[in-house]
């Protein structure tokens, strides 16, 4: 017991990760929000731009899948650059670039040059997520990793949430406040607004504990030594340390693979959830578009309050367990969608859908945590995301596809319902056994 301040070393240490966690995540939140609101503001635009464009639904997912190019091929190279010259550097150096390429997006007037813009913008946006993951790592020991995950991943579907309302609102009055079309306008602002963020890290994000103004020094302490002995304790019970061994780890792989699926419909949803509205509601015109758009809203303030729902479980659960079960409610409401015959129960299954696949993922990053640390955390984690990645190229593109030769998202919506079970076999297999090391860690 401390005699001046009347409490324990676990409150004290208890009151610390709340601080950690209200300094950092609501800032690494808020650029995590602009990332996603900037790759998935084609599915916003892509009515509107497709008209102005002459684009098929194909082009679109081209050029939605486009971005994931640049951005697997950069992101191991940018988690190295990350941990040699920091957070604090490397996220502003990544948010000026990204937001100069998306304002720049606002003039494309052709197909081709829409595919260079998001080509561009997924070299400079690369790093991002894989980043800001093992920057909580620098934070967050194993037993606060659950609830900070979700708290950074709870950014995820609020980025929907701000997206629909500022997109609707740019289709209808863009034109008229800056003089161009409402979906130029939209990259325009957003580009606006990721520099300005980006400005924001620079000045208040610490690269450390040590460095944060706002820890006095025993809080600093109490971080640095947690996370240093857990760090020790990985070593020594087999946890992958380098480079090389991280990227040549069939584990760390199998793991990319499972991630890859968990993920694998996010982005065709994000990208084409307005105009599946529209089609299901075989509505057209512009006032059509901002009903779609703000409807596809609503299955994100659902998976926000999945996300918190679960986490008080997901805690006293294996992560396992608490990836693969919203996984599999995520597959049954794409199944589920497959069937909707109107506009009501299609939105009812997409919710299902888009809040286990939202849970799922703060859950499976406690996974690769057990078993990496040091370089091998750096390189690892951003395998895992590129690897990842190759669904948002793969999916969107495939989606759209399907579309303009079926006539129908039916068919794609069943597919990556089938992956999603598929992966889940994957995180089911290795994930137990990366638990087993969990288990000698905490024995």
């Amino acid at each position: 017991m401390d005699s001046a301040l009347g409490t324990t070393p676990a409150t004290v240490t208890g009151r610390t990760w709340r601080k950690v966690g209200t300094r950092i995540i609501p800032l690494i939140g808020v650029a995590y929000v602009m990332s996603y609101v900037d790759r998935a503001n084609l599915g916003y635009v892509a009515a509107p731009m497709s008209r102005d464009l002459h684009l098929d639904s194909g082009q679109v997912g081209l050029a939605a899948g486009l971005f994931f190019i640049g951005y697997i091929i950069v992101e191991v190279p940018s988690n190295l650059a990350l941990r040699r010259f920091g957070a604090r550097k490397w996220i502003t150096r990544i948010m000026l670039t990204w937001g100069l390429v998306t304002g720049l997006t606002a003039t494309v007037d052709s197909a081709a040059a829409l595919y260079i813009a998001r080509l561009a913008l997924g070299f400079a946006e690369a790093g991002l997520a894989a980043g800001i993951l093992l920057y909580l790592t620098y934070w967050f020991p194993r037993r606060q990793r659950s609830w900070a995950l979700t708290g950074f991943f709870l950014m995820i579907p609020v980025s929907s949430i701000v997206g629909s309302p500022l997109a609707a609102a740019l289709l209808t009055w863009g034109q008229n406040l800056f003089g161009i079309a409402g979906w130029r306008s939209l990259f325009l602002v957003e580009g606006v607004v990721t520099i300005l963020i980006g400005i924001l890290i620079f000045v208040f994000l610490p690269d450390r504990p040590a460095d944060a103004r706002w820890l006095d020094d025993a809080e600093k302490s109490t971080v640095e030594r947690t996370l240093a002995a857990e760090a020790e304790e990985q070593r020594g019970h087999g946890a992958l340390t380098g480079l090389r061994q991280a990227l040549t780890s069939g584990r760390v792989w199998a793991l990319a693979v499972a991630f890859f699926a968990v993920v694998f419909g996010l982005y065709p949803l994000a990208f084409f959830l307005p105009t599946m509205i529209t089609t299901i509601t075989h509505s057209i015109g512009g006032a059509a578009d901002v009903g779609s758009v703000l409807l596809s809203g609503i299955p994100y303030l659902v998976a926000a309050l999945a996300m918190l729902a679960w986490v008080r479980v997901a805690g006293r659960r294996t992560a396992v367990f608490a990836t693969g079960v919203p996984m599999a409610v995520g597959a049954a409401g794409l199944l589920l969608a497959t069937f909707a015959g109107n506009g009501p129960v299609f939105i009812l299954a997409v919710c299902l859908s888009v809040a286990g696949i939202y849970t799922a993922m703060p859950q499976f990053w406690r996974i690769p945590a057990i078993g990496l640390t040091g370089t091998a955390a750096a390189s690892g984690i951003a395998l895992i995301n590129s690897v990842s990645n190759l669904s948002g190229f793969v999916g969107p593109y495939f989606t759209g596809a399907i579309k303009t030769a079926t006539g129908s998202f039916t068919y794609a919506l069943l597919a990556i319902a089938v992956i999603m079970v598929a992966g889940l076999v994957v995180l089911v297999t290795v994930g137990r056994r990366v638990e087993r090391l969990d288990g000698k860690l905490t024995s």
